[in-house]
């Protein structure tokens, strides 16, 4: 008897599995209460998206916070598409812009008469723009160069920083001969190499997007290009002067052995500013350009871009809420003091100021470069998808040694071709 009722059972436990990841099913409560999902990839303000779940929910009765934080060494991508597949998908989500934009075209409301557009500073729309129409809000600028410690640059003698591969290899050998590591490698992590490392040679580029159409179109190549020679120059130093075991060195590892004083200079961007923070409060640091040959001028440049953007879910049954929701995010007195003093992101609107305390100081070296116009593109967001990460295990196998020089190069030519094919 016992064998025959769990048959029904089961079936009836499936069924309701299924059901249950058929949309959000908790959207509104018995009481009404509506419930705004978030699915983000900025682990790092994850402490403080919960302080502002309950700032946000004590002014908006009826309205609650479902704030998911997925990246870090997870995939968010693949975590993003599961979640969609399963039907529980969030009424808010992250979208990097460009190709990403075009892969999650389908489910993205269009934001163009919100309030909020007119305030944007100049280009903060461009990646997740299409025929005139903007579907995301730009959560801010980022860059990213060489953190560096300048209390241990003081201590040491150095006196100015490098502006070409040979002074930053000097830099290197004192540092070195000092006791000091001169890299904190995160090399385990893909999107390190895959996303922001490799995009230097690309930016480097005369033109960067007409490089990029020169490569669909077969009439420029990897292998041979002169900023991939310089490229792979500046990677060997980084691997020479770096931390024992950078192939397995994550992410909280390296701005750990930053943090600790252990290394002098780690390759990241103010996202970390947040981390560093945590471990060691009022840390004397700066940014600095990353160097790639020995011409000063064109090395004098910060990577600076606008890489992630909150998107509103067309199809969601809260649309309202969550529009509300990111609009009192940057024109409330409380929402700007979250995107500048709790997340240390530099606004992407004129209207939100900010002060070197505020942003910390690898966000003021940010401003500081871009104000100046001295940045470089992020071109890797334009990249064929799952292209970055096939980069990053290629940059892994070239320097675990398992490539040469030349077939690395090779290999990210196939990769490339292989991938605007598909």
């Amino acid at each position: 008897m016992k064998k025959i009722l769990l048959l029904p059972l089961t079936l009836l436990f499936g069924l309701a599995t299924v059901l249950s990841g058929c949309g959000n099913q908790n959207t509104e409560d018995a009481g009404g209460t509506k419930t705004i999902h978030i699915y983000q990839y900025k682990v790092e303000i994850s402490d403080a998206l919960a302080k502002l779940k309950v700032e946000y929910e004590k002014t908006h009765p009826g309205v609650k916070l479902d704030i998911q934080s997925v990246g870090g060494g997870s995939d968010y991508a693949a975590s993003l598409k599961a979640k969609f597949a399963s039907g529980d998908e969030p009424d808010i989500f992250s979208n990097g812009g460009y190709e990403e934009m075009n892969l999650w075209f389908e489910y993205m409301e269009d934001l163009s008469d919100q309030p909020w557009v007119s305030d944007l500073v100049d280009g903060a729309k461009e990646s997740i723009s299409r025929d005139g129409h903007i579907y995301g809000q730009p959560i801010g600028l980022e860059g990213y160069g060489f953190i560096y410690n300048k209390d241990i640059f003081d201590k040491v003698g150095i006196k100015e920083l490098p502006t070409t591969l040979e002074e930053l290899q000097a830099v290197c050998e004192k540092l070195k001969a000092a006791g000091y590591i001169p890299f904190s490698n995160a090399f385990q992590e893909w999107w390190v190499l895959g996303n922001h490392n490799s995009n230097i040679p690309f930016a480097h580029q005369s033109d960067p997007v007409q490089f990029l159409q020169q490569l669909d179109a077969g009439t420029a190549q990897i292998p041979g290009n002169e900023k991939f020679t310089d490229w792979l120059n500046l990677v060997d130093l980084m691997v020479k002067y770096g931390n024992n075991n950078p192939l397995t060195t994550d992410y909280n590892t390296q701005v750990t052995l930053f943090a600790n004083g252990k290394a002098a200079m780690m390759q990241q961007g103010n996202w970390t500013q947040v981390q560093i923070d945590g471990i060691k409060p009022n840390m004397n640091i700066g940014l600095m350009p990353i160097p790639i040959n020995n011409d000063k001028q064109e090395n004098d440049r910060l990577f600076v871009s606008v890489p992630n953007n909150w998107i509103v879910n067309k199809n969601s049954p809260v649309k309202a809420e969550a529009k509300e929701f990111l609009n009192w995010l940057v024109t409330s007195d409380t929402g700007k003091h979250y995107i500048t003093d709790e997340f240390k992101f530099i606004p992407a609107f004129k209207s939100i100021p900010t002060t070197d305390k505020q942003l910390g100081p690898i966000g003021s070296d940010i401003v500081k470069y871009n104000e100046a116009g001295k940045t470089l593109q992020w071109v890797f967001p334009r990249f064929a998808t799952g292209l970055t990460k096939d980069y990053g295990s290629t940059i892994q196998a070239y320097i675990a040694g398992e490539l040469t020089r030349d077939e690395m190069l090779e290999q990210m030519q196939a990769e490339w071709v292989n991938l605007q094919l598909r």
